[in-house]
């Protein structure tokens, strides 16, 4: 594996690649690696000739500086993941590299109602951020195909939006959730987790699961109010569970059994935030 610092030597290298550079599979990563990651290096390398990874923690994104500077970093296990995954190409920049003019915002990303709902309010600015880096990195690497992963369900539809936005022929890749034996979704954060945190942890799928599992054509709000009792119990401070429509998100307060829907829970375990999402139908 190649490992790059900077723009002009990416561009340099996947230039010299001749025709492989016309299909580069691109996994945009903040570190602090796990299997859900390498999962996304495993869908690009099957789908393209070249698959590149990026490991940027983007200051833009974290609308607490507390949570970014409590990010985990785990650059060498990082590192010794995607070598023996067969990644191509890291790009491992610094925020100059990424941000050579600053970190301030330079222009507005049209995301509409994404914006305002569930992690756009309870976050405010973070998509904001999101749309700034990932676009730098498009820019950057030119992938044909971009891997996600289903965990970041509204972060999903608001890089879709934004390849759309900046009128890219991309390939937006949403690939599902890893999870652990007890159906806790693999995340980053859940490293900031304490032991007993951990065991606590599992009661997020579990919640997701119930609310698959009793789902009915009707109104979902006594469902809604279970879940979150089910999460209070077990010492999560909530920030919202809701079914939304699948396709865009918006709320569903009455379900008429037809309608592909998803749950989204976020909630506070001590001060580590944690989410997840199930699609239910």
């Amino acid at each position: 594996m190649i490992l790059l610092k900077k723009a002009t030597d990416l561009h340099n290298w996947l230039e010299s690649q001749g025709k492989k550079r016309n299909k580069i599979g691109f996994v945009p990563t903040m570190g602090a690696l796990h299997p859900g990651h390498i999962s996304l290096v495993e869908y690009s390398r099957k789908e393209n000739e070249i698959t590149v990874a990026s490991i940027f923690i983007n200051p833009t994104q974290f609308n607490d500086p507390k949570d970014f500077k409590k990010y985990p970093i785990t650059i060498e296990k990082d590192i010794d993941m995607l070598e023996k995954a067969g990644c191509e190409v890291l790009f491992l920049p610094a925020v100059e590299e990424i941000y050579p003019d600053g970190i301030a915002p330079k222009k507005h990303y049209d995301l509409g109602f994404l914006e305002i709902v569930l992690e756009g309010k309870y976050r405010p600015g973070h998509f904001q951020g999101v749309c700034m880096v990932v676009e730098r990195l498009l820019d950057i690497v030119k992938p044909l195909n971009l891997y996600l992963g289903q965990k970041d369900y509204q972060q999903c539809m608001v890089i879709a939006r934004l390849v759309e936005l900046m009128g890219q022929k991309i390939k937006t890749n949403i690939c599902p959730t890893l999870r652990e034996a007890d159906g806790l979704a693999m995340s980053s954060r859940n490293m900031r987790l304490t032991a007993e945190e951990r065991k606590s942890a599992v009661a997020i799928y579990n919640c997701l699961a119930r609310i698959k599992e009793n789902l009915r054509a009707g109104n979902t709000d006594s469902l809604l109010q279970k879940a979150q009792l089910l999460l209070e119990e077990k010492g999560f401070k909530v920030d919202y569970v809701e079914i939304a429509d699948a396709n865009n998100l918006s709320r569903i307060s009455h379900w008429d059994g037809r309608q592909k829907t998803v749950a989204l829970v976020a909630a506070f375990l001590n001060e580590v935030r944690l989410i997840d999402n199930m699609l239910l139908n």
